[in-house]
């Protein structure tokens, strides 16, 4: 059966450096992604003060936000073809700024969590919308580049909210309860993330709408001007135009039924949901949320804990570009075999290390040797992390599925992950309280029970067109 393809016509180097400029302004709401998902991690121990509240408010409260982003996430297609892609970048520069403001000043605990399903649903809106819009804009010849912003643009948002967390508890002799001018430092931390909201509103109104929405709401001038803007001078508007009407027009909307096969939903729908899944029941982000208190129940200091996180979300960078230079030389499965096995050896010595914590209330120490180990097991984790689940999942789920059901495929794969997430950060606080060595042999477990699923039921999609699937 014949197939179609996109035009490679060469892009000129001053387009080139149009379209790199563009997709990075709309990267950014992925930085805000990251920035606002790991911002708490250093005002826990500053709320739990403030409020007077225990593990089980905590988790729910840092928890709480990944819901609003499983809300976002659902919605934001729609909003998108509805509104426009731009459009929904400044909804949810917005909602990142208020839930900033309303975060730093909550009345109580609640709500703090009121305010953080807010900042969740931005996120959830943020985590669609960008590699659309993203993957719209972009020539065909350079889309993955470019489609690379936006897990970058996460780990750096990552890597900043720490910064800062550090930056600002410095100022308060260390510690996020302490008061910071008229505010407890725990407020300027969730405050600071105004600054970023407001650049990606104003850096967004500033960038052009996606061709294709133009010409899916009837505006062929305006779809023909920024083609020839991101495209270059080599394209040919009225052409790129017809090949984005018939797109359109020969778009198949899935249902449900579309997943389900004669005994439930399709082996290859299941496979999607194992590795979303996965990637989050191995506890990646119990590092990103809740790092600072991790590192505080074994007796490290807050200042010194907040600065363990910045390095952690270094090694994360680090890991992402690795992953980025070797997933199409290596292949998707090998690479999430090699992490899997990486995490589990990280994790499992991370148990043993905490087994030997010792104390209880602010008298909590360990051993400098097993202190060492943890420390170095969980830069280890998060490296292997990072070379391969962190950017394999997103890669995979947009690729094994057939086309006539991708779309909802990729949607419920990434439901399942979002609910993954709340589930592993819901549970952590008390988890850790019960008893830190088991929850981490619990994670131990389930990366190692992540090799033998991506052994036994992921197919590579290394070097296949999209069609072939």
């Amino acid at each position: 059966m014949a197939t179609t393809t996109e035009p490679t016509t060469p892009v000129d180097r001053e387009s080139l450096k149009r379209v790199t400029v563009i997709a990075a302004a709309a990267a950014l709401g992925g930085f805000l992604f990251g920035y606002d998902s790991s911002v708490i991690n250093g005002a826990v121990t500053g709320i739990q003060d403030h409020f007077e509240v225990g593990s089980g408010e905590t988790g729910t409260v840092v928890a709480v936000a990944l819901l609003g982003s499983a809300a976002g996430a659902a919605v934001a297609g729609r909003l998108a073809d509805r509104l426009g892609r731009l459009r929904v970048m400044h909804i949810a520069a917005v909602l990142f700024a208020v839930s900033a403001v309303g975060s730093s000043m909550p009345w109580d605990i609640w709500s703090l969590g009121a305010w953080r399903v807010l900042a969740g649903f931005a996120i959830g809106l943020a985590s669609v919308i960008g590699p659309t819009y993203i993957a719209e804009i972009a020539p065909p010849a350079h889309r993955g580049k470019l489609a690379s912003f936006q897990q970058m643009a996460i780990v750096l948002g990552i890597t900043a909210s720490q910064l800062v967390n550090w930056g600002i508890a410095q100022g308060a002799d260390g510690k996020s309860q302490n008061a910071l001018g008229p505010l407890d430092a725990w407020q300027w931390m969730l405050m600071a993330a105004v600054v970023p909201a407001l650049l990606y509103l104003v850096l967004t109104l500033a960038i052009p709408e996606s061709p294709r929405h133009l010409v899916a709401t009837g505006r062929l001038d305006e779809a023909a001007r920024v083609l020839r803007e991101v495209e270059g001078r080599g394209v040919a508007p009225k052409s790129r135009i017809a090949q984005i009407q018939h797109s359109i027009a020969t778009d198949h909307k899935p249902r449900f039924t579309d997943l389900l096969g004669r005994f439930g939903p399709l082996p290859i729908v299941w496979a999607g949901i194992g590795l979303a899944v996965f990637q989050q029941l191995v506890g990646i982000n119990v590092i990103f949320y809740y790092s600072s208190i991790l590192w505080q129940s074994v007796g490290i200091d807050e200042s010194n804990s907040l600065l363990i996180s910045i390095s952690t979300s270094i090694v994360n960078i680090v890991g992402t570009v690795v992953a980025m230079l070797f997933i199409d030389k290596i292949g998707r499965k090998p690479l999430a075999m090699i992490g899997s096995v990486g995490m589990t050896v990280a994790l499992g010595c991370a148990s043993w290390a905490f087994s030997y914590k010792t104390g209880s209330g602010t008298e909590i120490s360990i051993p400098d040797t097993q202190g060492t180990i943890a420390l170095v097991a969980a830069h280890v984790f998060v490296f292997f992390f990072a070379v391969s689940w962190g950017v394999i999942l997103w890669v995979m789920v947009g690729e094994m599925f057939p086309l006539r059901i991708r779309a909802l495929a990729v949607s419920v794969a990434t439901s399942f992950n979002w609910i993954a997430n709340w589930a592993v950060t819901e549970s952590f606080p008390t988890m850790r309280d019960w008893n830190l060595s088991a929850t981490y042999a619990m994670y131990a477990g389930f990366a190692l029970l992540s090799l033998l699923f991506v052994k036994a039921f992921v197919t590579e999609t290394k070097g296949r067109t999209l069609e072939s699937m």
